[in-house]
């Protein structure tokens, strides 16, 4: 079976349906924000000074927290529609064969985007790579790095399904242009990082849009041109993340 994201198969319906994926498409940005914010007033009530820049240290703990909202908002507006999320997110059985052949090639192209901005963005902007690295790892008890974990094993359900599986079919519907759906997604897909953690410095922001933008183009036009890559390009952030999450073992 395909991987039922083509436009061709999402009903349109009524106003208040035609606003659910620009809802959906800056739902990440608004969840990271208020999870972080939760954590800042927790950690003043607690005493903690500068509360706001503590925590940024808990980033992770904002991202997993904010990966099972996704997966539950995604799991009741696929419901809304008739659908469960694994009948719209899973392998093609008929096309894994060619799908396997366009994963790997994709990802020899994609992971060097995928790497490279973060080093030559942070050398522009700070003069060496690792300033901002360690603005935003800082040490955590051990108990909070186990947990981090969490991280990488929901955002495979969380992230790119959001603007790819789920918002970036509905807005080519909405908008008749492929093509605008793909600019846009991809865009907020990179942009949502400048709230992940949100710290407030001007390079830092710049750092976190740049870092991602250009590895969120290629994906999304990856899976724009296959959509049956989605699961398997799911693994491969799960993957990528996990790595994120080992940098704190060598803090």
């Amino acid at each position: 079976m395909q991987i039922t994201t083509q436009p061709s198969s999402i009903p349109i319906s009524n106003a208040k349906a035609s606003f659910r994926p620009w809802l959906m498409l800056i739902s990440r940005s608004v969840l990271f924000i208020l999870f972080q914010a939760l954590i800042a007033l927790i950690l003043f009530a607690t005493g903690t000074d500068s509360a706001w820049d503590e925590s940024a240290r808990w980033w992770t703990f904002t991202a997993f927290l904010t990966n099972f909202v996704s997966i539950y908002l995604l799991v009741r507006l696929y419901n809304a529609e008739g659908k469960g999320y694994f009948d719209v997110i899973h392998f093609s059985r008929e096309t894994w064969k060619k799908d396997l052949a366009w994963f790997f090639g994709s990802s020899l192209i994609g992971l060097p985007i995928g790497a490279l901005p973060m080093t030559a963005l942070a050398a522009a902007l700070f003069g060496d790579t690792m300033t901002p690295t360690t603005m935003m790892f800082r040490p955590l008890p051990t108990w909070a790095f186990i947990l981090s974990f969490l991280f990488p094993l929901t955002i495979a359900f969380a992230e790119l399904p959001t603007y790819f599986g789920y918002v970036m079919p509905r807005l080519e519907a909405r908008l008749k242009n492929g093509w605008l759906a793909w600019l846009i997604a991809s865009f907020f897909l990179g942009a949502q990082h400048m709230f992940l953690p949100l710290i407030l410095d001007g390079r830092f922001i710049l750092w976190r849009l740049g870092m991602y933008l250009p590895f969120a183009l290629f994906v999304g036009l990856v899976i724009k041109l296959r959509p049956t890559l989605l699961p398997y390009l799911m693994i491969l952030h799960a993957l990528m993340d996990l790595s994120a999450v080992a940098v704190y073992l060598t803090i």
